[in-house]
């Protein structure tokens, strides 16, 4: 018996299956779309979600107005910080995470190598999606 009978707990939403993810293909060496016959040439699955993360990390989070202030990376902000290697490091890896996390076909960032040199940051990490694992170097 229970004593609140007008408070229930909140019903377990049913988990939704996601619709197949599409995107744009990409040429990640000249960082253009890629055209067949004139037109976009749309990817799905794992392709397209590598094709989001490869652009979101690239992508420096709040500076366009174009998208929201979920979408981005904000792992610019290290360059030229006093801070120590191992915490440029720590907070790098967590920045990557944040960024890719908020993508509901990723369910999980691992392997994550980030290296400084000068102006230049290289990215490299395991995405474990809905439709398998990709590999991702930025």
């Amino acid at each position: 018996m229970n004593i609140f009978p007008i408070i229930q707990p909140e019903a377990i939403a049913a988990e939704t299956e996601l619709p197949l993810y599409k995107e744009i293909d990409w040429d990640f060496e000249r960082n253009i779309p890629i055209y067949k016959n004139g037109s976009p040439s749309i990817v799905t699955g794992k392709r397209a979600v590598l094709v989001w993360a490869w652009k979101a990390l690239r992508t420096q989070r709040y500076k366009y107005d174009i998208y929201t202030w979920d979408y981005g990376c904000e792992i610019e902000s290290l360059i030229g910080q006093s801070f120590t290697r191992e915490l440029k490091q720590s907070e790098a890896a967590r920045y990557v995470k944040e960024c890719l996390m908020i993508n509901p076909y990723i369910t999980d960032v691992t392997d994550v190598s980030v290296a400084f040199s000068n102006d230049l940051i290289s990215i490299q990490c395991k995405i474990l999606t809905v439709y398998g694992e990709v590999v991702i170097d930025v």
